[in-house]
């Protein structure tokens, strides 16, 4: 990375190249005839505003105002806007609307998603969206970028061969519902109605397969019980809309039980906007209407693809389906002219809350920011802080870490990830402030012997073994930096198997064989690698797994490796033996086993099968020991007495969680966590319940989760409390969530905690 003083130079480059700041995207205080119109006044209030405004607009201008580059419109003093940005990890310029270069060279790039997730750190979730809408809107007010970003993405990652699972936070629903929620509210700020960059929850739903075996995601059918819509797949959108306040849902290409999930009624107009009340609009995946148009021919003609659309809840079409077709589906009774107001009437509310509306950018809160608030050395700072937390430590025998600054001081580092750069950034990722490579961060500690050993993740020969193994001979200490990038598995791209690409394991076998020192293998990779090979090689002391750890990825790794970081990363996600995938379907979205036609189930809460590390897996330098200091035993769950005389309220001993009183239901623990070893450290505590047995339950589920750093010695009281109707619940087999009666047991590492939950008021029992 380069040094403090070349990035102050720059700095002061960048402000002297910040020119004049963005015009106004509209009413311009400066035009005379459009800035005094009902629409310019920030006075009213916005529904009187935009509603004002679409009296004043033409059909013909209206349908171009329906997809992502929607057109200006002169007469009125509106400017052409580009709707699609990202930011799935810092601002990124995979969509049109965002361009590096000149005052903006490149913005901070945080690790990617999964590598975050696994910090199970909320209040760094949201610390991340707050530095990247601050960089968001410094480049919008430079002119090089939008104000409406299409992340972050919270699909469930339920295949471990998906290539888009790096950009999830994981497996569990709760996770990717509370890591949606944080990042939204960090990327639209805490100001009201008022949006700092309007955010997207995407894609919605069920969409987790990209191109498997001769299926891709434009021609999938995703089949789909209601019973893993509800408890599953659904459950993180409903947490962004309802806790993060989300401005915006994109829906998925795949169809779901049959209807394209951006024509259905039941999907966008009924749950989303009905159900969750979104407060925004619903943009489809990019060209998603011509796919399902043009790709999976649902309607017989396009104006009709249009019309449904539209109808099901749509109102931004990322792509040119709908200002093609819309007019004339008006034109046909398809559609009326009050569907396409209603489309346009959520856009436009969002654009009015950005502030798109209210004349000079710079006048505006946020309009201060500037070149000289992206790549700042604090931002920078969060960047690294968030690759030390995501950074897991799988195996740490013997134990080989930390390595000692006296005793390693020459260190073999090896592999097709040991000096990677862009590799560690991930996929719908921007232009980096700059890098730190796994060799330049170990350069920091000790002196290097650099050998590739592979010339890239494929690994496809053994030319540079030979090199690599003399290195290994030669240093105190060998760290292999191995794993997968881009090439392996990315959007469009799911892997076929577990194991290390080509003769990647050969490798790190024949490497740790020679090897004078302790050898370390380190894994770069969105998705779980089977590398069982390893955590049974007892020549292969540690193991880490770093995911795509973001531009300062190689300092992190090397301070986990030498102490300066004690690692408190645990795996959003199961990581399988290649096995378990080896007569499995991509295709089989059933998420519970099923012994009768051999089927697995999947991920932690259903599937109990032989895994090579399990979810929410992570070592640390020290040991931490929980207490329960103060839990209840008995919770009594009240029935709101209008609702359970004639319904079956108790099913099976099961309440409906429609028919109790779940405001403030809470169970409140205290738990003391100590610190016997000699270092301090940073607990990462995970709370799971396995609910009374039954057929609706997961075999345990994650009911929350803590942070607690606790110095060396001491201890530390943490406080969880677990919304009984959200967390204790389980989703029976017609989707409809009920909270069980009877014994939920809570694990916190090994301290098991038995709680009774009973029903305050029987109404009508039945069976």
């Amino acid at each position: 990375m380069a040094s403090p003083s070349h990035f102050i130079a720059l700095f002061l480059l960048l402000l002297g190249a910040f020119a004049q700041a963005r015009d106004p995207f509209a009413c311009d205080p400066k035009d005379a005839t459009t800035s005094s119109l009902p629409f310019c006044r920030v006075s009213m209030p916005v529904p009187t505003r935009v509603k004002d405004l679409l009296g004043r607009l033409t059909l013909q201008e209206k349908v171009r105002l329906l997809v992502n580059n929607a057109i200006a419109v002169p007469r009125l003093g509106i400017k052409g806007y580009e709707w699609w940005s990202e930011a799935l990890h810092g601002v990124s310029n995979v969509g049109p609307g965002t361009k590096f270069g000149g005052a903006f060279p490149g913005a901070t790039s945080f690790p990617q998603v999964i590598t975050t997730a696994a910090s199970f750190n909320a209040t760094l979730w949201e610390a991340i969206g707050r530095v990247v809408s601050d960089e968001a809107r410094a480049m919008y007010n430079g002119g090089a970028a939008g104000l409406t970003y299409w992340s972050p993405n919270v699909n469930i990652f339920r295949d471990p061969r998906w290539g888009r699972g790096q950009e999830t936070p994981g497996e569990d629903p709760v996770v990717a519902g509370t890591y949606a929620a944080s990042y939204v509210k960090g990327l639209q700020g805490s100001n009201g109605e008022r949006l700092k960059v309007a955010a997207c929850c995407k894609h919605f739903t069920a969409y987790d397969l990209d191109n498997w075996n001769g299926v891709d995601r434009f021609h999938f059918n995703a089949k789909v019980s209601k019973q893993d819509i509800e408890d599953t797949f659904d459950v993180p959108f409903k947490m962004c809309v309802q806790d993060g306040n989300v401005a915006s849902v994109m829906c998925s290409y795949n169809q779901v039980n049959g209807i394209p999930t951006c024509a259905d009624p039941n999907l966008l107009k009924k749950t989303v906007r009905g159900q969750w009340k979104l407060d925004g609009y619903i943009v489809s995946d990019c060209d998603s209407v011509g796919v399902f148009y043009n790709t999976q021919h649902y309607t017989s003609t396009p104006e009709e693809a249009a019309a449904d659309a539209i109808k099901a809840g749509l109102d931004l079409d990322c792509g040119p389906f709908l200002a093609q077709y819309t007019e004339n589906a008006v034109t046909r009774g398809l559609l009326n002219e009050a569907d396409v107001n209603g489309a346009l009437a959520n856009t436009l509310t969002v654009q009015m809350r950005l502030g798109m509306f209210d004349g000079e950018p710079s006048a505006q809160p946020f309009g201060n920011l500037g070149p000289k608030d992206v790549c700042t050395p604090a931002h920078q700072q969060l960047a690294l802080e968030a690759a030390r937390q995501g950074v897991v430590l799988l195996k740490n025998h013997n134990p080989s870490l930390p390595l000692s600054h006296l005793r390693h001081r020459t260190v073999a580092v090896i592999g097709p990830n040991s000096n990677a750069t862009v590799t560690m950034i991930g996929n719908y990722a921007g232009v980096a402030c700059g890098y730190t490579s796994p060799l330049q961060g170990i350069g920091n500690y000790a002196t290097t012997i650099h050998q590739m050993g592979c010339a890239d993740v494929a690994c496809a020969d053994d030319k540079l073994f030979s090199a690599a193994i003399n290195a290994a001979r030669q240093a105190d200490a060998t760290v292999l930096v191995m794993g997968l990038d881009q090439s392996i598995e990315a959007e469009f791209k799911d892997r076929t198997g577990l194991l290390l690409p080509g003769r990647q394991q050969e490798l790190v076998s024949k490497v740790a064989l020679a090897s004078k020192g302790p050898t370390i293998l380190v894994l770069m990779s969105g998705g779980p690698i089977d590398v069982s090979f390893a955590q049974n090689d007892p020549r292969i002391g540690s193991i880490l797994w770093a995911g795509y750890p973001g531009q300062a990825g190689g300092a992190a790794i090397a301070d986990v490796l030498y102490g300066t970081t004690n690692p408190e990363g645990k795996l959003p996600m199961t990581w399988y033996p290649q096995g378990y995938v080896s007569n499995l379907p991509m295709t089989d979205m059933a998420m519970r086993s099923s012994p009768n036609r051999n089927y697995p189930g999947r991920t932690y809460r259903f599937y109990k099968g032989p895994v090579v590390y399990p979810f929410g897996h992570g070592l640390s330098y020290t040991n931490f020991v929980r207490t329960i200091a103060s839990a209840p035993t008995v919770v009594s769950v009240p029935l709101d007495g209008h609702r359970h005389s004639e319904n079956t309220t108790i099913s099976g001993k099961a309440i409906k969680v429609n028919h109790a009183k779940c405001n403030k239901l809470t169970v409140g623990l205290q738990i003391d966590v100590k610190n016997t070893g000699s270092k301090d450290g940073t607990h990462t505590m995970l709370v799971f319940s396995t609910p009374p047995a039954g057929h609706w339950a997961p075999h345990k589920q994650l009911v929350a989760f803590a942070k607690v750093h606790v110095p060396a010695g001491s201890q530390e009281r943490v406080g969880i409390n677990i919304h009984v109707c959200k967390f204790l619940s389980v989703v029976d087999r017609s989707g409809v969530r009920r909270i069980p009666i009877g014994v939920h047991d809570l694990h916190i590492g090994d301290v098991k905690h038995s709680l009774s939950l009973q029903a305050a008021t029987l109404g009508v029992i039945k069976n």
